[in-house]
């Protein structure tokens, strides 16, 4: 099984399949989403299908993300995760690298040996205009993908899957933190933790996926709404 179906096949089935699984705010813009386990799950496929169909991400494939802690970027963790591909830290080790609007320039300089997916991170699903020659657009490519994605292979559990920790370890690893943290799937966690790290990306998504919990993330954060978010959005625990 891949890391993505063991974190998603319970959140999609059932109950669990209808309430908000993420639900992503950017006090910079006033911007609020909401995914439903569906939702995610189909973001998700739609990714994956991207990803193997179009840049040949398979087992073995190393995928750097020069993204920030975006409800996109968790479909594009977990869309890469279902093709068996790992996420390495630096995009001079990896063979595709997906970015923001800002990081193009950073990502071309790696020089990748697949190349460089770019996201707008627009919430209406717009593109970027003018991307250098090469550079695949997100936005524009990915509403052409399914909503369902299976591997034309099984993932092996020792695949490498983040930072050279295999399938199988971060899996253990995300349910291990999941209990270290105290959460259950009954809790709803707001957090504003960064996704740069192994260790950020793990408690601020990874934990509460393997929990089964639902996900709060607020970008740029308004101190002085956090109080008023937490109460509103009914979260029980915090973190950041």
């Amino acid at each position: 099984m891949t890391l993505t179906a063991a974190l998603l096949d319970p959140l999609r089935s059932g109950a669990a399949a209808a309430r908000p699984l993420i639900t992503y705010y950017d006090d910079a813009t006033g911007e609020r989403i909401e995914l439903s386990g569906t939702t995610a799950a189909n973001w998700a496929a739609k990714t994956a299908n991207l990803l193997r169909d179009e840049c040949d991400v398979e087992p073995g494939t190393a995928v750097a993300m020069l993204l920030p802690a975006h409800w996109q970027t968790a479909a594009v963790l977990l869309g890469a995760w279902w093709c068996g591909a790992e996420v390495v830290a630096e995009p001079a080790d990896a063979d595709w690298v997906l970015c923001d609007a800002d990081r193009i320039d950073l990502a071309l300089a790696a020089a990748p040996a697949g190349g460089v997916v770019a996201l707008s991170l627009d919430a209406f699903g717009k593109g970027l205009p003018g991307l250098p020659s090469g550079v695949i657009d997100f936005a524009t490519e990915v509403r052409l993908h399914g909503d369902d994605f299976v591997p034309w292979a099984p993932v092996p559990d020792d695949t490498a899957a983040l930072a050279g920790a295999t399938v199988a370890e971060v899996l253990a690893a995300s349910r291990g933190r999941a209990v270290a943290l105290g959460l259950t799937s009954s809790d709803r966690v707001l957090s504003t933790l960064e996704w740069s790290s192994p260790e950020g990306l793990g408690d601020g998504l990874l934990a509460v996926l393997a929990a089964g919990a639902s996900l709060v993330h607020v970008r740029h954060p308004d101190p002085a709404a956090l109080d008023r978010k937490a109460t509103s959005e009914r979260t029980t625990v915090r973190l950041g």
